[in-house]
C-alpha cells in the first residue's frame, strides 16, 4: 500500500516570501495556455481570420480574471452559501483555499463574452479557439491538488496496487488517488481528444460543445472515486455536488455540438 509523500506545500521560501507549489502549477497552466494558443493561431483557419499571439495574451488576462473571481464566487454559492452569508468577510480570504471549477468556468465564459464583444468576434469563435488549450491547465491544477494532499479519494480495496493512504484525511484507510485520476481524464485524455478533434475546421461552436461534454463526462466519472465534501456529503440519488454540476455541462455540450452542426448544414 502506498502512502502520500506529504510534500511541503511551500516550494521556495525567501525570508517572509513563500512560493507555494499550487501557485507554481497556476503559472505552468498559464504558460501552457500561451504556448498552445500560439500554436492554434498559426493554423490556417485561425490565421486567415486574423487571430494573433497578442490576442492569446489578452485572452489569458481575461481568463485569469474569470477563473479567480468565478472560481471563488462559485465555491461560495455552490458549496458554503450559509457560512459565507453569516461570515461575508471570509469570502476575501482566498489564501485559505476554496475555489470551484464550475464557478471558474462560468467566470471564464463571462470574460470571453466581454472579450468577444469588445473585439467584435463571435462568442463561440472565441471559445472554440481556446477550448483545446484549457485541459493542460486543469491537469496542472490537479498535480497541485495531489502535492497538497487534498481532494483525496474514497476508500479503496487494499489490494489495489495504487491504493494510497492520505494522512491528511485523518484515517489510515487506503484510498483512490483521485487527483491523479482527474489529472489523467480531465487533463491529458481530454486534451488529446480535443486537440485532435480541433485540428480540422469544425462548425462554429462544435469544439466548445465537445469540451463541455468531455469535461462533464470525465468529471462525473471521477467523482465516483473522489471523497465528497464532508460538509455536503452525497446529495440526491447518491450523487455528489460535483456530479450534479457536471450534468448540465454534459447536456449543454451535447446540445451546443448538435446545434452548431445543424446550423452549419
Amino acid at each position: 500500500m502506498l502512502v502520500h509523500p506529504q510534500f511541503d506545500p511551500i516550494a521556495v521560501k525567501l525570508g517572509p516570501l513563500a512560493i507555494h507549489w499550487y501557485g507554481l502549477t497556476y503559472l505552468v497552466a498559464f504558460g501552457l495556455f500561451l504556448w498552445l494558443g500560439s500554436l492554434r493561431v498559426k493554423q490556417p483557419q485561425w490565421a486567415q481570420a486574423g487571430w494573433s499571439r497578442r490576442d492569446i495574451e489578452d485572452l489569458l488576462f481575461y481568463g485569469v480574471l474569470g477563473v479567480v473571481l468565478g472560481g471563488r464566487l462559485g465555491y461560495v454559492l455552490f458549496y458554503k452559501p450559509v457560512f459565507y452569508l453569516t461570515q461575508p468577510l471570509e469570502i476575501f480570504k482566498v489564501w485559505e483555499g476554496g475555489m470551484a471549477f464550475h464557478g471558474g468556468l462560468l467566470g471564464v465564459l463571462v470574460a470571453m463574452a466581454v472579450f468577444a464583444r469588445t473585439r467584435q468576434r463571435r462568442f463561440f469563435e472565441v471559445t472554440d479557439l481556446i477550448a483545446p488549450c484549457v485541459p493542460t491547465g486543469l491537469a496542472s491544477g490537479r498535480i497541485g491538488n495531489f502535492i497538497n494532499g487534498e481532494l483525496w479519494g474514497r476508500p479503496a480495496d487494499p489490494d489495489l496496487p495504487w491504493a494510497m493512504v492520505f494522512p491528511q484525511s485523518g484515517t489510515n484507510d487506503p484510498r483512490h488517488p483521485s487527483p491523479l485520476y482527474q489529472f489523467g481524464m480531465e487533463g491529458l485524455l481530454l486534451f488529446v481528444l480535443l486537440w485532435l478533434y480541433a485540428r480540422k475546421p469544425r462548425a462554429t461552436g462544435q469544439v466548445s460543445g465537445a469540451f463541455l461534454f468531455g469535461y462533464g463526462t470525465f468529471r462525473f466519472i471521477a467523482e465516483y472515486f473522489r471523497e465528497p465534501d464532508r460538509f455536503l456529503n452525497l446529495l440526491a440519488l447518491g450523487l455528489s455536488m460535483g456530479q450534479w454540476l457536471s450534468v448540465p455541462m454534459m447536456l449543454a455540450g451535447a446540445l451546443i455540438w448538435w446545434w452548431a452542426g445543424r446550423r452549419a448544414r
